[in-house]
């Protein structure tokens, strides 16, 4: 028992890490010719509060795994229909293109998520038993 809690206490964490960072990859595009140092690197900060923003709720399930599993879960939910209608409309993205980056971009989130949330019931269980 105690070695699927220890996986099911890791894994959402690993796994919003990689996440947050391959979202963060996505702040590379303000380093662009044309501009001074100043504005790129004021551009890639701005572009990087989404991260930033991740990056809170994850310490925030780091310390409350329900409450952050929660979050996660709302934020997945809450941001596909972003992800998928800016696909969609303004980029013209096929409806199964827009479908693949929802999951890409968002699924993972879901999954961090409900993750976190097993690993809370996970504890809970163990520590009525003990």
């Amino acid at each position: 028992m105690k070695t699927s809690i220890r996986v099911f206490h890791w894994l959402p964490r690993i796994i919003c890490i990689l996440a947050i960072l391959f979202v963060s990859i996505f702040a590379t595009d303000a380093f662009a010719p044309g501009l001074t140092i100043w504005q790129q690197l004021g551009g890639f900060l701005i572009q990087l509060i989404p991260s930033f923003i991740l990056l809170a709720f994850l310490i925030v399930a780091w310390k409350w795994e329900l409450i952050g599993g929660i979050i996660f879960v709302v934020i997945g939910l809450v941001t596909s229909p972003l992800v998928f209608m800016l696909n969609h409309n303004r980029n013209h993205f096929s409806i199964d293109t827009s479908l693949k980056n929802v999951l890409i971009i968002t699924f993972p989130f879901i999954v961090v998520g409900v993750l976190f949330i097993i690993s809370n019931s996970l504890k809970k269980k163990n520590l009525k038993k003990a």
